[in-house]
């Protein structure tokens, strides 16, 4: 139960669904971590139940200046960072006619333009440590396609993966993707969403939607230094639904 131990997390999005799952694993596998969403209340919550090891910190991940603050808090806490997963993110079920260009930049901003930032604000914190890494939650939308919008920047964090792991490896920093099938979190659960994913899930070999912890499991793998040697790749929990 000390995978993590000694390791000092920022989660995105960490204040409920994989992110609070997340959370969770990573407290009872001895790392400090940083609970960062722009959901207050429930971010706050969590960070009370997982107790002393755990803190909250308002964070919109599209705003550079709200990283910097996060990175600071977190140092202040904990120390030094190690691991930065890059959870947050957003879906919209519409098709490339009805979706709006506001819509779309949104959803650009929030899943894309956020990995770079989180990315390039945590660096100065994690070159003071030896060996630190960077988990950048993607989806298989990231490797076949699905909704505009979100299929777009879910393929431009796999290569952004690839190309921030060959920049940073001489820091000792790894830089991985992790591409999730449909998991069962609140995102789905969305009005324009919910019905499409109950459909497609008929589709999955496995035959059903994934727990939250099933992703978690793979996102502590690449945290701690049992992975020591990845990066740059992308690591898939999709019940075979790729495979296909």
């Amino acid at each position: 139960m000390d995978r993590l131990s000694g390791k000092i997390v920022i989660i995105t999005g960490g204040a409920r669904g994989m992110g609070a799952s997340h959370a969770r694993l990573f407290i009872n596998e001895g790392a400090k971590v940083m609970i960062a969403d722009i959901l207050e209340e429930e971010g706050q919550a969590l960070a009370d139940e997982l107790g002393e090891n755990a803190r909250f910190t308002k964070l919109d991940v599209t705003n550079s200046e709200n990283w910097e603050q996060a990175i600071t808090v977190t140092e202040e806490a904990f120390g030094p960072i190690n691991v930065l997963v890059n959870n947050a993110g957003i879906t919209m079920n519409k098709s490339i006619e009805e979706i709006t260009e506001e819509e779309y930049r949104r959803i650009i901003d929030i899943n894309q333009v956020s990995v770079f930032l989180g990315i390039k604000a945590v660096i100065p914190s994690m070159k003071k440590g030896d060996t630190s890494s960077i988990i950048n939650i993607s989806s298989i939308n990231g490797l076949v396609g699905g909704a505009i919008g979100y299929t777009d920047s879910k393929f431009a964090v796999r290569g952004m993966t690839k190309a921030a792991a060959l920049g940073l490896t001489q820091y000792g920093i790894r830089v991985n993707s992790v591409h999730p099938g449909v998991i069962e979190t609140p995102m789905i659960a969305q009005g324009d969403s919910k019905d499409a994913v109950k459909e497609f899930a008929k589709y999955i070999p496995n035959k059903r939607v994934a727990k939250p912890e099933e992703v978690s499991n793979l996102v502590l793998y690449l945290a701690s230094d049992d992975s020591s040697y990845s990066t740059g790749a992308e690591f898939v929990v999709d019940g075979g639904i790729t495979a296909q």
